[in-house]
């Protein structure tokens, strides 16, 4: 490690998305900076439980999917039958080379990392804390809080007990799974039930609100829903957790409706709690919410101007792909404030699309039709059904839809919502669109494009069309 210095222009706390991101921005741009992380490799909760673990495990159901579902395979005999802990080995490759990856980011670019537990000693001065009890102080200009956040655990819920898991430990399973309930339909359990019904699991999940995802385009959520009963799942809308009954086969989850759903396991998913606790944050003035959420303005500022926050501590998107830019935003913005010329800095956008990766995937940018109904836009809505795309029928993953809402006078195009195949990639053609300064961020831009064939882009110019004939 680097040999620390008296003091840095940007500290950062946390080597995940945001942390790297707001790294990155800051020592690319001439300025000297350290980053603290408390545990033995570099990539947060991002690497080591959440995003990369998850999605290579999805990725592994989808590829053994797809030979048991190929006839000819079937009319071979040729099948493939795997269990959780047989399918997540390949996590534990991906997940070392992203460490590799990402700690070569801070040595090449002369970064130290500092370990321990990072606490606030004052406003420009942090103590971290080894486990083995030695320390390291660390002085800044700025800083950057980029800790992430776990998942919220009710205190009278036993997470010790074999049979109940949280999204940071439910890839740890290691016996066979027949059935279980997820408590908590958003994102994290959506993505879980699609997973765990590809494994031909019996799946419960169970909604406390009206609707799937309720910020998502209401079209895109009806289709989910439909393709998780479709396959089997069981979604069970507006009902309250009353108490869990642990035992030696499995747990039941008790509802305040009534009912009691006993299944192998049980998968608590609802909400996540930011790791700002033992920050030392009171002792400066920064006072987190009720879920450890650091508040921040529109520049990612908390209460101490020159102490910034990013990232799922922040609360909502809670995606690494919006804690990534929100750092290196907050660089960018501590880089304005800190040095004259760094105005010319490119900033980075914060118009973040969601990418949600159940099967099949969902990506949305932009107005849903309730925003703009209630906003009173006058719109209209271009669609592509997959169905009738050439690449989706070659394929086979005919399931899906891309939607384009756009203004009906200047044909600006307002939101871009998929569902499908993909749809995560897909996005970001219409998300390019979006970002160019009027009059280019038009309709016409998919119209009057030339996209190879067939391929799923092609998409964009079937859902054009179709939106503006509806014009006539």
């Amino acid at each position: 490690m680097p040999e620390l210095a008296s003091e840095y222009d940007v500290v950062v706390i946390g080597t995940g998305p945001g942390g790297e991101g707001a790294a990155m921005q800051a020592v690319k741009n001439g300025r000297s900076v350290a980053i603290i992380e408390r545990e033995l490799a570099v990539g947060g909760n991002c690497t080591h439980r959440g995003t990369i673990p998850s999605k290579t495990l999805r990725y592994a159901i989808f590829q053994m999917s797809q030979v048991n579902n190929n006839v000819l395979f079937r009319e071979h005999g040729i099948t493939a039958n795997f269990l959780l802990p047989e399918l997540r080995r390949r996590s534990k490759s991906v997940i070392d080379q992203q460490v590799k990856m990402r700690t070569t980011f801070y040595d090449r670019n002369d970064i130290p990392i500092v370990r321990g537990q990072a606490k606030f000693l004052d406003p420009h001065t942090i103590e971290a804390v080894e486990a083995d009890g030695s320390r390291s102080v660390v002085h800044g200009k700025s800083f950057v809080i980029a800790t992430g956040a776990r998942p919220y655990h009710p205190p009278e819920l036993d997470f010790n007990h074999h049979r109940i898991f949280d999204s940071d430990t439910i890839l740890n399973v290691d016996f066979h799974v027949k059935s279980i309930t997820i408590y908590g339909a958003g994102i994290i359990g959506c993505e879980y039930a699609s997973m765990f019904r590809n494994l031909e699991i019996k799946v419960n999940l169970v909604n406390t609100r009206d609707r799937l995802l309720d910020f998502l385009d209401e079209e895109i959520v009806d289709a989910l829903s439909y393709h998780l009963r479709e396959r089997g799942v069981i979604i069970r809308h507006r009902e309250e957790y009353d108490r869990v009954e642990p035992c030696d086969d499995g747990a039941v989850l008790h509802l305040k409706s009534g009912k009691q759903l006993k299944t192998d396991i049980l998968l608590w998913a609802a909400g996540r709690t930011g790791n700002s606790d033992g920050l030392g944050l009171e002792a400066i003035g920064v006072l987190p919410d009720a879920r450890g959420n650091i508040p921040v303005n529109e520049h990612m500022q908390t209460a101490v101007p020159h102490i910034y926050a990013v990232g799922d501590v922040i609360g909502p998107p809670a995606l690494a792909s919006a804690a990534y830019n929100q750092g290196r935003y907050a660089s960018t913005h501590i880089l304005a404030g800190q040095y004259r010329g760094a105005e010319s800095c490119p900033v980075p956008s914060l118009d973040i699309p969601a990418g949600i990766y159940t099967s099949p995937e969902i990506s949305s940018l932009g107005k849903t039709e309730r925003e703009l109904t209630e906003s009173k836009v006058p719109y209209e809505v271009g669609h592509a059904h997959f169905k009738s795309i050439a690449r989706a029928q070659i394929t086979g993953q005919t399931v899906g839809m891309l939607k384009i809402l756009f203004h009906r006078e200047t044909l600006e195009v307002l939101g871009i919502h998929c569902f499908g195949a993909n749809a995560s990639e897909i996005i970001h053609i219409g998300q390019a669109i979006m970002a160019q300064p009027r009059p280019h961020n038009s309709l016409m831009y998919f119209i009057n494009t030339t996209f190879n064939y067939p391929t799923m882009a092609e998409a964009y110019r079937v859902a054009a069309l179709n939106g503006y004939n509806r014009l006539f």
